[in-house]
C-alpha cells in the first residue's frame, strides 16, 4: 500500500475517479492513501486541524458495498475531500475559527456538503480558516496554516486550509467559499485552482442570509478538470437556498471536451482601481498574452469599476452585521478586532451609503454585460501581492501605497465579486523568489462551462498543474532545510 498510496497521491482527482470507476482501486484504498499523506504532511502545515477519519472509513466501506450491489455511482464516488470549517459537517466540530464555537458540533451537514456527499465524496476533515472571515488563515483555536511553498508565509484565505491540503496532496478536492476572494486568494498563494461560481450555482446552507448573493460556495482542486468534476458533484437546487437552481445542461467535465474557445479576451493589470505590485502585474500580463497560443486575440481593456471598492465595503459590512450583530453583543471580547470593526461598519452604514452601494453594483453588472458583447473573458491578477509573512495580520502596503483597511489588499477579487460573474484563479507562474502567482479569469454570468473550457486549455499551455502535490518547505531557498525551522503548530484533533 505504501507504493500505491504515493502513486494515488500524485494523481489528479479526475485520474483517481477513473480508477475508482474501473474498480482498479477501492474507496478504502484511496482513503488509506489520503490518511497516509495526512499523517506525513499535516503536522508540518496545519491545514486540517479537525479530522474525522473513523467516520470517513465507515463511509468508504458503505460506498464499496453500494458499488458492489450495482448501484449507480455519483461523479465524486470514493474521493476523499476536505470540508472548510465554515461549512457544517454532520457529527464533526465546526468552529468557524472562533473560540466562541471551539467545541461546537453540528447534527446536520449544510446544503453544500449534502450535495457533495450525495455525489459520493468522503469528507476526511475540516480545513482551517481565519476567524469568521478574512484572507489570511489563522485563528485563536488552531493557529496558522502554513504556506507549503514557504512555511514562513501566509497561505491566503479564507479557504487557506483547503488550498494547502490540495497543494500538499492530502486530499484531491476541497470545499471553499468566497465573499471577497476567499477561494481565489488561497488558490493563487498555493498554485491550485479555485472557482467562484455564479450565485445560486451551488446551494448554500441555512447559516447564511437566504437572499445574499455576495457569498458563494465553490470547488477547489489541483487542476481545472478536477474543479469541473467537483462542480458536477456540487450543483443543484436545495430547499435551504431559495436562489439555488438545477443544472440542466451538459456536465462541466464534458464541456471541457468542446472545441469552442474564446475569440477575444481582455487583460487589465489592476482593473483601473487597485494598486498592484509590479512583478505580479508582469507575470499575469505574460500569462495573459499566452492566450494567443490557443488562437485568442488579447486586448488591453476593462469595464469601469468606479465606486466598487466603497460599495463592496458597505455591503460586506451589512452582511457581516446581519450574521454577527447578536454575537457582538454577547461575545465582543472573543471576536477578532478586524471582525468587530466590520460588524460595526455594517451597523453604522447609512441609508445613503447602502443605496449608493446597491446602485454601483447594479450599474456594474450591466457594464459587464455590455463588455462581454465584445470580449469573451476578462483577465487580471488574482491578488495584488505575492504571499506575505505569516506574522502580519494583513497587507499594510502595496507597491509603496498604504492600505486603509484589513481587506484592501484583496480589492481586485472583491471588485469582481460585485459583478456576480464566475471567476477562476489559474496558476500563472512564480515570482523571482519562487512564490506562486495566480491569474484571475472572469467569465459571463452563469458562463462556468465556457470559463472552465478556456482555462483548461490555458492550463495545458502554461504547464503548471504538475507542480502539485508538493512537499512543504520551510522557505523557497534552494537549501531550505538550513534556512529555517517550521514553526510549532497545534496537532490534529480527531473527533
Amino acid at each position: 500500500l505504501m507504493v500505491l498510496g504515493s502513486q494515488l497521491t500524485d494523481l489528479t482527482a479526475t485520474e483517481v475517479a477513473l480508477k475508482l470507476r474501473a474498480k482498479e482501486v477501492s474507496p478504502l484504498d484511496v482513503l488509506d492513501a489520503a490518511i497516509e499523506r495526512i499523517e506525513e504532511v499535516n503536522p508540518k502545515v496545519n491545514a486540517l486541524p479537525i479530522l474525522c477519519l473513523d467516520q470517513a472509513r465507515e463511509r468508504a466501506i458503505k460506498l464499496s458495498q453500494t458499488v458492489a450491489s450495482g448501484d449507480k455511482c455519483g461523479p465524486l464516488f470514493g474521493l476523499p475531500i476536505a470540508v472548510k470549517d465554515y461549512n457544517d459537517l454532520a457529527g464533526v466540530r465546526t468552529t468557524y475559527g472562533s473560540p466562541i464555537f471551539a467545541n461546537h458540533k453540528v447534527d446536520r451537514s449544510d446544503a453544500t456538503v449534502l450535495k457533495l456527499e450525495a455525489a459520493g465524496a468522503i469528507p476526511v476533515g475540516k480545513s482551517n480558516v481565519p476567524e469568521w472571515a478574512g484572507a489570511h488563515t489563522f485563528n485563536p483555536v488552531f493557529g496558522h496554516t502554513l504556506n507549503p511553498w514557504d512555511a514562513r508565509l501566509s497561505a491566503g484565505g479564507s479557504s487557506g486550509g483547503s488550498a494547502v491540503a490540495l497543494a500538499t496532496g492530502m486530499v484531491w478536492l476541497a470545499t471553499g467559499n468566497d465573499l471577497g476572494g476567499s477561494l481565489r486568494v488561497p488558490a493563487s498563494f498555493n498554485s491550485v485552482v479555485g472557482l467562484r461560481p455564479s450565485p445560486g450555482r451551488i446551494a448554500r446552507g441555512r447559516r447564511l442570509p437566504a437572499f445574499d448573493t455576495l457569498w458563494v460556495e465553490g470547488p477547489m482542486g489541483r487542476c481545472v478538470a478536477d474543479v469541473a468534476l467537483m462542480l458536477d458533484g456540487a450543483v443543484g437546487s436545495s430547499p435551504d437556498d431559495p436562489l439555488s437552481f438545477d443544472h440542466n445542461g451538459a456536465s462541466f467535465v464534458s464541456a471541457l471536451e468542446d472545441t469552442a474557445l474564446p475569440r477575444r479576451v481582455a487583460f487589465s493589470p489592476d482593473l483601473g482601481i487597485v494598486p498592484m505590485e509590479p512583478e505580479v502585474a508582469e507575470i499575469c500580463g505574460a500569462a495573459a498574452q499566452r492566450f494567443t497560443e490557443i488562437g485568442v486575440e488579447v486586448c488591453d481593456a476593462a469595464p469601469d469599476f468606479s465606486g466598487v471598492i466603497e460599495g463592496f465595503q458597505t455591503l460586506r459590512g451589512v452582511l457581516i452585521a446581519v450574521l454577527m450583530e447578536t454575537l457582538l453583543k454577547d461575545y465582543r471580547e472573543q471576536i477578532a478586532p478586524e471582525i468587530v470593526w466590520n460588524i460595526e461598519k455594517g451597523l453604522a452604514a447609512t441609508n445613503a451609503e447602502i443605496l449608493k452601494a446597491e446602485r454601483v453594483r447594479w450599474e456594474l453588472y450591466h457594464r459587464m454585460a455590455s463588455f462581454f458583447e465584445h470580449y469573451d473573458l476578462l483577465l487580471c491578477p488574482t491578488v495584488s501581492v505575492p504571499p506575505f509573512p505569516m506574522e502580519q495580520r494583513y497587507v499594510e502596503t502595496i507597491a509603496g501605497q498604504p492600505t486603509e483597511t484589513y481587506i484592501d489588499w484583496i480589492a481586485i477579487t472583491f471588485a469582481v465579486t460585485m459583478t456576480s460573474c464566475p471567476a477562476l484563479s489559474l496558476p500563472a507562474g512564480f515570482s523571482s523568489s519562487g512564490l506562486p502567482i495566480g491569474l484571475q479569469v472572469i467569465g459571463r454570468p452563469r458562463g462556468e462551462a465556457e470559463l472552465l473550457r478556456a482555462c483548461h486549455r490555458m492550463e495545458e499551455v502554461l504547464g503548471l498543474a504538475s507542480k502539485v502535490p508538493m512537499t512543504p518547505r520551510s522557505s523557497t531557498a534552494v537549501d531550505y532545510v538550513e534556512d529555517g525551522v517550521i514553526p510549532t503548530i497545534l496537532g490534529n484533533l480527531d473527533v
